[in-house]
C-alpha cells in the first residue's frame, strides 16, 4: 500500500499521486504493478497495489557478485516488456531503478512507482531536468536537456542491466558533475563525432576532462558477447542511437538456447509467451528469510 497525505491547507492531492493513479488505470500489463483499489478519506489517499515479495534492490543486496545469468536474462526481458508497453502507450517512466522493480517468488518482475511518469507526444515536449535517480540518469539529462523521449528510460535499463550482472551500480555518482565524470571514465568522454548534438546542450563544456573508453568486456566481465553488445546499445551517448525497448527483445542475447542453465525448449517458450521462469534461487532466498524471521519470533 502507498499512503498519500493531502495538503493540509488546501486539502489537495500531490500532483505525482494523481498522475500515478491515472497512468496505472490505463497501463494494464503483466510486467506493470496492478493498482487494486484507491481508498479516499478526508485526510489521505491510500493506493492498494498487488503484493510482490520484494524489489530488485533488496535481491541484489543479498547476491554478492550479481545475479546468475538465467535470472539476469529473465529480469531484463521482463523489464523490457514492461517499458516497451509503456512507450507504445506514449508513457515515459522517468524513474527506473532497482528499487522500483518489484519481484515475487515465481520470478515475475513488475515496474512500479509511476509518480514521475509522463505522457509524451509529437513534437517532443520540454520537461523538467529533475528526473531519474542520479545513478540511472542519462547523460543528455545530466547536461541539461529538457527535450527528451523514450531513450531516457533505455539508458536507465542499461544501468540496471550492468548492476544485475556486476552486483554493483555502474555509475554511482553523488552530484551531476561527478555522475558525468563517472560515465566519462568508463564510456570515454563524448565528442561531436559520436554525439552530433552534444554542443547544443545547456551544460556542455568544451573543457570536459578527456577519458578513453574502457573495453566492454572489462565493464561487464561476466557477460557474454551478445550481452555486452546489447548493453552497449542501451548505453549510447547520443539518444537517437539507443536501441528501443521493442527492438531489444529481438536481440541475439535473447535467442533460444543462449541462456546458461535453462533448457532450450523452456527458454523458447518463455520468449514466445513472455511468462517468467520459476527462479529457484529467488524462492530459496525468500524461504530462508521467512525461516529466519519465524525462528526469531
Amino acid at each position: 500500500m502507498s499512503e498519500i497525505q493531502k495538503d493540509r491547507k488546501h486539502q489537495e492531492l500531490d500532483a505525482n499521486a494523481i498522475r500515478e493513479i491515472s497512468l496505472l488505470k490505463e497501463l494494464q500489463h503483466p510486467n506493470i504493478v496492478r493498482l487494486c483499489d484507491v481508498i479516499h478519506t478526508e485526510r489521505k489517499l491510500t493506493l492498494v497495489f498487488e503484493y510482490l515479495d520484494q524489489d530488485l534492490k533488496k535481491l541484489l543486496d543479498m547476491c554478492d557478485g550479481g545475479l546468475d545469468p538465467a535470472t539476469t536474462k529473465s529480469f531484463l526481458y521482463q523489464l523490457l516488456r514492461g517499458i516497451a508497453y509503456c512507450h507504445a502507450h506514449r508513457v515515459l517512466h522517468r524513474d527506473l531503478k532497482p528499487q522500483n522493480l518489484l519481484i515475487n517468488r515465481e520470478g515475475s518482475l513488475k515496474l512500479a512507482d509511476f509518480g514521475l511518469a509522463r505522457a509524451f507526444g509529437i513534437p517532443v515536449r520540454s520537461y523538467t531536468h529533475e528526473v531519474v535517480t542520479l545513478w540511472y540518469r542519462a547523460p543528455d539529462v545530466l547536461m541539461g536537456s529538457r527535450k527528451y523521449s523514450t531513450p531516457v528510460d533505455i539508458w536507465s535499463v542499461g544501468c540496471i542491466f550492468a548492476e544485475m550482472v556486476n552486483g554493483r551500480p555502474l555509475f554511482p555518482g553523488d552530484t551531476d558533475a561527478n555522475q558525468l565524470q563517472k560515465i566519462f571514465k568508463i564510456l570515454g568522454t563524448p565528442s561531436e563525432s559520436i554525439w552530433p548534438t552534444i554542443t547544443e546542450l545547456p551544460d556542455w563544456k568544451p573543457d570536459f576532462q578527456q577519458f578513453e573508453p574502457m573495453a566492454w568486456k572489462s565493464i561487464a566481465p561476466n557477460l557474454d558477447a551478445e550481452g555486452t553488445d546489447l548493453m552497449s546499445k542501451f548505453l549510447q551517448y547520443w539518444p537517437d542511437r539507443r536501441i528501443s525497448g521493442k527492438a531489444s527483445m529481438e536481440h541475439e542475447y535473447f535467442r533460444p538456447g543462449s541462456c546458461i542453465g535453462m533448457q532450450v525448449s523452456a527458454y523458447a517458450g518463455f520468449v514466445r509467451s513472455g511468462l517468467a521462469m520459476v527462479l529457484v534461487t529467488l524462492a530459496r532466498n525468500s524461504e530462508t528469510l521467512q525461516a529466519a524471521k519465524e525462528s526469531s519470533e
